[in-house]
């Protein structure tokens, strides 16, 4: 992904490695320029969609498989060391914890000097999330929306305006956590009366149980960029066992100078199960209000332990 390694890190390892060695403006400008002309290797170190991957080992070896450089990459993913090499076609091979390790093969100028470019790693398993770390949900640019039949014909659709929560993503993956708090009376249908009697104890009871909580449990891949993630939900005073079905959908900047990665996420739930029973039934025994919920999630969450703004 070419553009979401470009855009994902505007200011961080593109501006060493490019402005500084080839004579651009910045600090590094002339730093970079003198350690370019004693040749060496330069590289950058990417994820698939462009974030730095940290403390990546850069490994090089020659046509007979000796090794002749072994470099740690910075914070940013930047691998500059300043040893020339000699003349030659060179095996590169970049690793890191977490990581499937990745091959390709470069050449050393005359002057002893190879630039490498952005080295991209998949995760282990081919699966893919933003990077290790705290992330926080941001609600202003996140949906929690569930939708239950109405008539048997129908679906009533619902959000919550209010809630937040944090990622964890593990250096290991499936260590990854989630919590999150919904609050219960901020669910709005778009009916006053309907959401009075959704918050009542009918329904929500927010009165006597004002927050809905998740925690995960556990976290499984499902595919390249699928998890499954098993939590515990707490809702109307009852807890139940839930698994989220769980898309990345990718990562970047955004306008406020942080850094972003977007999920979406879909559960089916019983009421009963959360002793929310209420029904009324109509004409041909039909039920006005269905027995499942379907949960859909569309998170934003911002890397770090607070938002922005």
């Amino acid at each position: 992904m070419t553009g979401g390694a470009s855009g994902a890190d505007p200011d961080g390892a593109d501006g060493v490695t490019g402005n500084g060695a080839d004579g651009g403006s910045g600090p590094e400008a002339g730093t970079g320029a003198r350690a370019g002309a004693s040749g060496g290797v330069r590289a950058r170190v990417r994820t698939r969609d462009g974030w730095a991957v940290q403390h990546a080992v850069l490994t090089v070896t020659d046509m007979t498989g000796a090794q002749v450089l072994r470099a740690e990459a910075d914070e940013q993913g930047v691998v500059h060391s300043g040893q020339p090499l000699p003349q030659g076609a060179y095996t590169v091979i970049a690793t890191a914890v977490g990581y499937a390790p990745a091959a390709s093969t470069a050449m050393v100028t005359a002057s002893g000097r190879a630039d490498l470019g952005a080295l991209v790693l998949a995760r282990q398993g081919g699966v893919e999330l933003p990077p290790p770390g705290p992330w926080t949900l941001d609600p202003m640019h996140s949906t929690v929306a569930a939708s239950a039949q109405h008539l048997g014909m129908t679906s009533v659709h619902g959000r919550f305006t209010e809630f937040g929560g944090r990622i964890e993503i593990g250096q290991d993956p499936e260590k990854s956590s989630v919590e999150a708090v919904i609050k219960a009376e901020s669910i709005h249908t778009g009916n006053a009366m309907r959401d009075q009697h959704l918050c009542s104890g009918d329904f929500l009871d927010a009165e006597n149980h004002p927050d809905i909580t998740y925690r995960s449990t556990g976290v499984d891949a499902a595919g390249p960029d699928r998890w499954t993630v098993h939590g515990c939900l707490e809702m109307h005073g009852v807890v139940r066992e839930v698994d989220l079905d769980l898309t990345y959908l990718g990562s970047g900047p955004d306008p406020w100078g942080g850094r972003r990665a977007a999920f979406r996420a879909t559960a089916e739930l019983r009421r009963s199960d959360f002793a929310m029973n209420y029904n009324q039934v109509v004409a041909a025994g039909i039920a006005a209000v269905g027995t499942t919920l379907k949960v859909d999630l569309d998170i934003q969450a911002v890397q770090g332990e607070s938002l922005p703004f």
